[in-house]
């Protein structure tokens, strides 16, 4: 029998994910971390970009999420996240128009623009069509 660790997901809206899962991939702070049943305790800040929670050998769920908080203990792996989005469930004309205006903004030398959140809106942008690319890429 396969050692599984209960995963939940969460964002500020709602529960993304509650389940059991045999491994766990996440854009943590310093880079991507792998979370295996029985993982040793910790606590990290999350990047922007894809977690992936594996089930079974063939069986994944890839989620977007903007950031947030990474808690791992023996038997469980919570993430909190300001935004969480199912791959599948990305709206890609709205990323895409997102992406095209921090483009836009950062282009703007007028200095009449908040640079470091055009940047962190353009960061989000292109992750969230990165996790989308590869959830199709994958047979999505």
């Amino acid at each position: 029998m396969t050692m599984t660790v209960h995963v939940d997901i969460v964002s500020a809206e709602k529960e993304i994910f509650s389940g059991l899962a045999e491994m766990v991939f996440a854009p943590a702070e310093l880079g991507e971390v792998g979370i295996s049943p029985r993982h040793a305790p910790f606590i990290t800040r999350l990047n922007p970009g894809e977690v992936r929670v594996k089930v079974t050998a063939t069986e994944s769920y890839p989620f977007y999420i903007s950031g947030g908080y990474l808690e791992v203990q023996p038997h469980l792996v919570t993430i909190l996240a300001d935004t969480a989005i199912r791959a599948k469930d990305i709206d890609e004309a709205a990323a895409l128009d997102a992406k095209a205006r921090a483009e836009e903004a950062l282009a703007d030398k007028t200095g009449k623009i908040d640079y470091a959140t055009a940047q962190a809106q353009l960061a989000q942008a292109v992750m969230q069509l990165k996790t989308l690319d590869r959830f199709r890429k994958r047979g999505g």
